[in-house]
Formats: C-alpha cells, structure tokens, sequence
C-alpha cells in the first residue's frame, strides 16, 4: 500500500523501516494519509483534514481504561451478548478487529480473543498498540496471555480456522463487526469512524462472513449492527441484544459434538 511514512524518532527508525516491510507499505509523499511514528507510538493522518488529528491506539488510557474500570463489568451488553455468565469465560475470535476495542473489553473480562485483521494500516496501529498494551504495568501480563492478532482477509481466515482447527481448538464465540455506511454525513460522526470510511470503505463482503462464521463458532456468533442495519444476509438472529446506537445480534449455534 502506498502511503507517507514519516519517522519522528530517529531512535526507532530500524523499528519504523519492519514496520514498513511487514505491512508492505511503499513511500507516496502526495498520499491521502500518513503514518508517522513518534517517540511514543505509531499514528495515522488524514492530510487534507489535520484537524481531526491523531489516529492511534491507546489501551492504556483514555477511554479504553476508563471503560475498563467503569464500563459496568460483566453487565455490559457485549458480555451478555457472547455469552458471558458465572463458570463460563469463552474463547472469541474477532474476524474484524479494528482498532480492537471490543476486543479489549473482552480479554478485560477474561476472554482470551484472537483478532483478525486485514487493512494494513489499520493492522500496523493495532500491532502498535498492542505492543506498548504488553509493557503496561498494569494489564500487559494479561494482554499478553489474552489477545492474539492474525493479519490477513477475516474470509480467508476463517476459512483456513474452519480447515485446520479441530472441534476442541475452535472459538467458542466469533465476534463480527464489519464496516458500515452511516445514515448521516455529520461531524457528528467519530473521527475514527470518518477516516476508516475514507481508508478503507464499508465491507462489501461483510455478508460472506456470516456463514463461515456459524460453521466456525461452536456456541454462538456475535454481530454488532448500527440500529439501523439490517441483520447479515437478511438473517434474522436468534436474539438482539440493544444499546442506544447499536444492537448485537446473536446467532446460537450449539454445534453437534461440543460440550454444551
């Protein structure tokens, strides 16, 4: 992908040139967007709207800590929505990772989460951000142990999950949040969320996921909509979790020859 690539810290340069080689990023100094790396973390530019500022990942502080320690715990709608409940902490692959903030929520709650990625900017943030997650003092041991990123299609990925796992190895929950259209065209609208529209546009193949997805999954399938979206594939889900913006629809599957 061609992109501007700038390091601000000549201390890590070596570091920025295999970031560069591992996402298989090319120089572009006209590009849209620009990947800078600081002395404290890797960042994403939009060029023609500086003032929407940095995009980077944080789970140390800011809102993903506070929502750590104040988010409501194992009342909240995504815990009930993969089905979290006394003697049962399941394993959840998130097929689209993101910025990995649910995913966090998640291995906050003792979920050990493998994340699925397929845009290299976005995966090369999130490697960033998990890398300093790890240091932290106070969560990195269990970052550490808990989430897990695979860079690559989450369709190809699951595919080749569903090929070679066996029924034991398999996630107990797949967790889906594609990208999609806002209803409106607003400054309203979050900053992440109007430069990842622009980086990497809504998931057209969103609806290929569903079934892999319910083949993989050996209790449930998880997928979060904006209020409203129609369901994936115009399936209706087994039940729909709701939150003021959005609702997890939850698809139950209970595969044969798995310990209920």
């Amino acid at each position: 992908m061609k992109i501007d690539l700038v390091c601000q810290a000549p201390r890590r340069r070596e570091e920025f040139q295999q970031i560069i080689q591992d996402f298989g990023f090319e120089q572009q100094d006209d590009a849209l967007f620009s990947l800078y790396l600081t002395e404290e973390r890797l960042e994403l530019h939009k060029q023609d709207e500086p003032q929407l500022g940095a995009i980077f990942v944080d789970f140390s502080g800011g809102k993903a800590a506070h929502r750590r320690k104040f988010g409501g715990g194992k009342g909240q709608a995504i815990a009930k929505a993969v089905g979290m409940k006394k003697g049962l902490v399941p394993k959840v692959l998130d097929a689209t990772a993101g910025l990995g903030r649910d995913a966090f929520v998640l291995a906050s709650l003792g979920c050990d989460v493998t994340m699925f990625e397929r845009h290299p900017v976005v995966a090369a943030l999130l490697t960033d951000g998990l890398n300093r997650a790890k240091s932290d003092p106070e969560i990195g041991s269990w970052v550490s142990q808990r989430m897990h990123l695979a860079y690559g299609s989450s369709v190809r990925g699951l595919k080749d999950y569903l090929q070679g796992s066996s029924e034991l190895s398999r996630p107990e929950v797949v967790y889906l949040d594609p990208m999609f259209p806002h209803k409106k065209k607003s400054a309203l609208v979050k900053k992440e969320m109007r430069v990842f529209h622009s980086l990497v546009g809504a998931d057209t193949d969103a609806d290929t996921l569903l079934d892999p997805a319910l083949q993989l999954a050996t209790r449930r399938v998880v997928v979060k909509r904006p209020d409203y979206a129609d369901p994936l594939e115009h399936r209706n889900p087994t039940t729909s979790i709701k939150t003021k913006n959005n609702r997890f629809d939850v698809y139950v599957t209970l595969n044969k020859n798995t310990n209920k």
